[in-house]
């Protein structure tokens, strides 16, 4: 398949102060503040994450991605995204809670509503692959240690996913905190997510 995720078709969303992008690796040095939320249990609305995003009407893919990352302050986070607009848009990422342990989860949010589905892991674990696989307005998000063994971590619809979409990487701190985020391995296969018989 002829996608790539190279520099020269890649588009900021809110573009960071601080990030380096060379060919094999992409570091994003987050600000405090910054989050992707809408609505749901908290009220409030954020819509001020960096992302990285190219654009793409192929509509059965998938797209992986190795995270690294040094969080240390409740809910930092580093993952995939897709980011239509700021009230359709789905990301995964493994969200620091505390010394103990930390959420790896995904929000989906369709229509201006934010939900969170996570499961906690031990907060030792610095490093995590993820696949992000389309199949038209339907996406399946997997996760790995290893990048071999892969996961599924949810299955969802996107409402505004059906057509060209903007798919990358992101890297926020919600609260007062600033950690570096590191992205290598980003690469579009073929569809991993196979169709259900």
């Amino acid at each position: 398949m002829d996608v790539t995720f190279q520099r020269d078709h890649l588009f900021w969303v809110h573009e960071p102060k601080e990030y380096t992008i060379t060919d094999g690796e992409i570091v994003i040095k987050t600000e405090a503040g910054t989050d992707f939320w809408q609505r749901t249990y908290y009220g409030f609305q954020n819509n001020n994450a960096p992302a990285l995003l190219m654009k793409t009407n192929e509509k059965y893919f998938s797209f992986l991605v190795k995270t690294e990352f040094d969080s240390k302050q409740r809910f930092d986070q580093c993952g995939v995204i897709i980011y239509q607009n700021s009230d359709n848009w789905i990301k995964a990422s493994i969200e620091y809670e505390n010394e103990e342990y930390q959420r790896l989860g995904s929000v989906v949010t369709n229509l201006g509503y934010s939900d969170w589905a996570t499961t906690d892991i031990s907060a030792t674990k610095k490093l995590m692959y993820y696949r992000l696989s389309r199949r038209e307005s339907d996406y399946c998000i997997e996760n790995s240690y290893d990048g071999i063994h892969y996961k599924q971590m949810r299955i969802a619809h996107l409402f505004e996913g059906a057509d060209n979409i903007q798919i990358g990487i992101y890297a926020c701190s919600p609260e007062e905190s600033s950690f570096n985020a590191i992205f290598t391995e980003m690469k579009f296969t073929e569809c991993q997510w196979k169709d259900h018989k």
